[in-house]
Parts: structure tokens; sequence; C-alpha cells
């Protein structure tokens, strides 16, 4: 298949590779200057999207969403899918499907989970939003970036489902990180506190398969000095998006408000830019309660 790959970072990069790994015929674009194994690069995204049967973006925010969008729809071949795997606010990714559908273009809202592993290794979840002919159309290549993809729903559905997710995960860590910090107060070694919580009732993926604390459970950020797997600014990012989203459709999300002040907090005033999210642990084991 001729793909076009535009947004080429730490996450398209790797994804890129693989789709070309398996043969089909990727063309990438980044505003940077990259080299991707198998990709031929272009200078602009408008040439990465002509004559492209699938266009694929990886880019940082709605607002460029939308400019991308503005540059490879009017190239782009009647039929083909643009498949945006971004992490955007949803009213940018309806109005991208809007736009595709008015020059007779398929869309995907696709964004992933799984991190700069996860797209390495192909091993990546898809939330995918769109009707179920351009689902069926991009699912082959989701089977080669990633290990499971599901059809959420119409447009804007891919993007409904990560934020929501985002959402959980992130007031999930600060959890996770503030039961840290409280055993150690009150004494509790930090293996016994994994032990039990792991196999009882506080069970969480941020507690069993990302564990904040440094040499307890699987290896994680924590055992890296924090280097970002999921980086807290992209937390703050998703949180964000979560609160825009719940004021749009008046829902009442007390704790993804509360999560978005931590964070925000954290990276803007403190020293969690760059770190990873699970980095709230040491912040709390500074802080007393007042």
């Amino acid at each position: 298949m001729k793909i076009g790959f535009i947004g080429l970072g730490n996450m398209g990069g790797p994804m890129a590779a693989n789709l070309a790994k398996a043969g089909h015929q990727v063309t990438g674009f980044d505003m940077a200057d990259v080299a991707i194994d198998g990709v031929s690069m272009v200078a602009s995204g408008a040439e990465a999207a002509a004559g492209a049967e699938v266009v694929i973006t990886m880019l940082p925010n709605g607002q460029i969403l939308r400019a991308v969008a503005d540059q490879v729809i009017p190239v782009m071949a009647a039929g083909a899918a643009l498949v945006d795997c971004s992490t955007v606010d949803v009213d940018s990714a309806r109005a991208v499907a809007g736009q595709a559908a008015e020059k007779g273009l398929l869309f995907v809202d696709a964004p992933v989970s799984g991190g700069v592993g996860g797209a390495a290794g192909g091993t990546l979840t898809f939330m995918a939003g769109g009707s179920a002919e351009a689902f069926a159309k991009a699912d082959p290549l989701f089977e080669v970036m990633g290990q499971k993809a599901v059809h959420c729903g119409e447009a804007g559905a891919g993007q409904s489902a990560k934020i929501c997710n985002n959402m959980i995960l992130g007031v999930t860590m600060v959890a996770t990180c503030e039961a840290f910090a409280l055993a150690d107060k009150l004494g509790l070694d930090r293996q016994k506190m994994f032990d039990v919580v792991s196999t009882s009732s506080g069970y969480s993926w941020t507690m069993n398969a990302y564990c904040p604390a440094p040499g307890v459970g699987p290896q994680s950020p924590a055992d890296n000095g924090y280097q970002p797997g999921f980086a807290a600014e992209l937390m703050l990012k998703d949180l964000r998006l979560s609160q825009q989203a719940a004021e749009s459709a008046d829902a009442d999300t007390p704790m993804g408000q509360l999560a978005q002040a931590l964070y925000a907090q954290f990276v803007e005033d403190e020293d969690g830019q760059g770190m990873d999210f699970s980095a709230m642990l040491p912040r709390f084991e500074k802080r007393s309660r007042s």
C-alpha cells in the first residue's frame, strides 16, 4: 500500500518504520530533519500525501492537525483515507472528518496507547473513530503498528475514548504516588506495600505495570531516574483535553480537574518538565500536609 506519513517524531518514526518493514511504500514528512529506515523523505506534507492510498498523521495538537489537513486534503484522491493517530481535542477530529468527507475521503481518528516502546515494538492499542468503511481500510495498518484496534464509533469517538482513558490514568497515578508517600511516612516497606496492593482491591495499571517506586514491581521509568516513557507534560496535555471535553459536554469530573491542576503545578511551577508522569512520587515524598 502507498502510505504518506506526516509527523515522524518519537512515536511516528517507529510506526512508519514498522509499516515500511512490512513491505508498504512509505513516504514521510516531518518539520525536523529526520531519517527513518525504509521511509522516503520529502519536503512537504502535501508531497507526502499526493497519490497515497492512506495518509497517517502523528501531530502535537488539534491546531496543527487542522493546518496539516488544509494542506493534504486537497491533494488526496477520492476514496483515500486520512488516519490521524495524534491525541487532539474531539472538536478538531470532527472538524477534519467533515472536511475530509466533503472531498470524498475517508477519515479515522485513531489515537494510540502504548508509548514509545509500543510504537517501536508494534504493540500499540488504537482507539478508532470513523465509519465502518474507513476503519476497514485502516485496520490492516493498525495490525502492523499495534496489537489491538477498537472501533469506538463515529468520528471523534477515538479521541473521546483516549481522553477518558488518560483521565483515569492521570488520576490513578496521582493516587498511587500519594499512597506510596503515605506508606513511607507510616513506616511501611515499599515492597510490602506493593505485594499487598498489587494483589488486593488497590490493584491498578499504575501500580502493577508502571509502579512509580524504584526497585518495586516490573521495570518502569522509576528505575531509570524517571526518564520519560510518558512525559508529565503529555499527561498534562491529555488532562487538559479531558477537561475541555468535560466542559463542552457539561460533565462533572472533579477528580480529573484536580489531577489537571496537580500536573500543571508539577510541570509549570516545579521540576516536572521532562520527567515521567510517575515522578509525582518524589514530588509527594518531599511534601508535608501543610
